[in-house]
């Protein structure tokens, strides 16, 4: 039987990009995906709705829940949350994947996007993670991940856009605090980071445009290795900040190369990897 065949995740943001294809993988198993998330018409820079992903995750053998959701709104995650358990008897996994971004310095960063950051990556995590906690207490093998980088406090990770930097580490402060508070519940809490840029919307539209996302690597990087995480019970693994390759070689996973947008091209590196963390196979052009 396929490891997360009847397995609910609850995933935040799920409509396209990383979440989108972290719940992909999910479905192949055959498992449970309520998609919570804003957009329910299309956008002309935007690719996918809730609806367009619920019916990607039902043709790849899941079940689906499109739940239209701001995370920043408490009324709507708890309603979010209790349309899945309606939908499908509980909640096993909790993906903290939603996250806004602007790489502005201090000066140059609205106060209205610095809120926006604050309440989607950091105060949307915590609540989103608070209201499924009192669920994954009854899973089997219940999980929570952040898509959220190691906690190094180093001065180059926060001098350039310091408003996304203290917002996206809030993400992996809540991995370090719920790590520790849940532990005695079998809670595994963990958070997820690529080694090199994705190729999401993000990517395209306000980071690097279409030529770094053929430098990038496929979002199917980090499905595969959440997917490595949901299937190791809960009491193993928790607290960790793993970065995507280097958890994929540690699982066996040898074939990187796979996870190329163009293996002509040099791959660059992400924000806030450790120069601690060496990559495990080279970043450089294959082909």
């Amino acid at each position: 039987m396929p490891a997360l065949k009847g397995k609910t995740l609850f995933i935040t943001g799920a409509s396209r990009g990383i979440g989108l294809a972290i719940a992909l993988r999910a479905a192949r198993d055959g498992a449970n995906v309520a998609i919570a998330a804003k957009t329910v018409t299309a956008h002309p820079k935007l690719e996918g709705t809730i609806h367009t992903a619920a019916a990607a995750i039902e043709a790849a053998g899941g079940k689906a829940l499109a739940v239209q959701c701001d995370i920043r709104s408490e009324d709507e995650v708890a309603a979010a949350v209790a349309a899945t358990v309606a939908a499908f008897g509980g909640i096993d996994i909790c993906v903290n994947n939603a996250s806004a971004i602007s790489l502005t310095k201090t000066e140059a960063t609205e106060m209205k996007r610095f809120d926006l950051m604050m309440g989607v990556n950091a105060r949307g995590t915590f609540l989103t993670s608070k209201l499924c906690i009192p669920y994954l207490r009854k899973s089997a093998n219940p999980h929570i991940l952040m898509l959220s980088p190691p906690l190094e406090m180093a001065a180059r990770w926060f001098a350039p856009h310091l408003a996304y930097s203290m917002a996206k580490f809030g993400m992996s402060l809540c991995v370090l605090g719920l790590s520790a508070e849940l532990k005695k519940d079998g809670i595994a809490v963990n958070a997820l980071w690529p080694r090199t840029t994705i190729a999401t919307a993000a990517i395209a539209n306000i980071v690097g445009g279409a030529d770094m996302m053929r430098t990038s690597r496929k979002p199917e990087i980090l499905a595969d290795a959440a997917h490595m995480i949901f299937t190791t019970p809960s009491r193993e693994l928790t607290g960790q900040f793993l970065i995507d390759d280097t958890f994929l070689t540690s699982r066996s996973i040898t074939d990187l190369d796979q996870y190329r947008v163009d293996p002509t091209r040099d791959m660059t590196p992400d924000f806030f990897v450790p120069a601690s963390s060496l990559p495990p196979q080279s970043l450089k052009a294959v082909a």
